[in-house]
């Protein structure tokens, strides 16, 4: 996965959260803030999805690709940790 995606997904949730603190500040409609706020979480999820799939097609891949049996239960325990704290 392309770092320029990933980045791409972050601003855009960090753009879109400082909107919804400026709507939170001005006291605008709940609804209104709520439905930007999911905007932000979906931007959040996508780029932290984005995150995962380069992990695993770069480091979680060359360690499964080694020798190094301990290694790769590490990578494999920390994405069962990583998993487990997304849901």
């Amino acid at each position: 996965m392309e770092d320029k995606t990933i980045i791409t997904a972050l601003r855009k949730a960090q753009s879109h959260l400082g909107n919804v603190i400026k709507m939170v500040e001005n006291k605008e409609y709940c609804i209104d803030i709520l439905q930007q706020n999911l905007a932000v979480i979906g931007l959040l999820k996508s780029g932290n999805n984005k995150l995962m799939e380069r992990h695993l097609n770069s480091c979680f891949a060359n360690a499964m690709k080694g020798t190094n049996e301990e290694r790769k239960r590490e990578m494999i325990e920390e994405i069962l940790k990583i998993n487990s704290l997304s849901k």
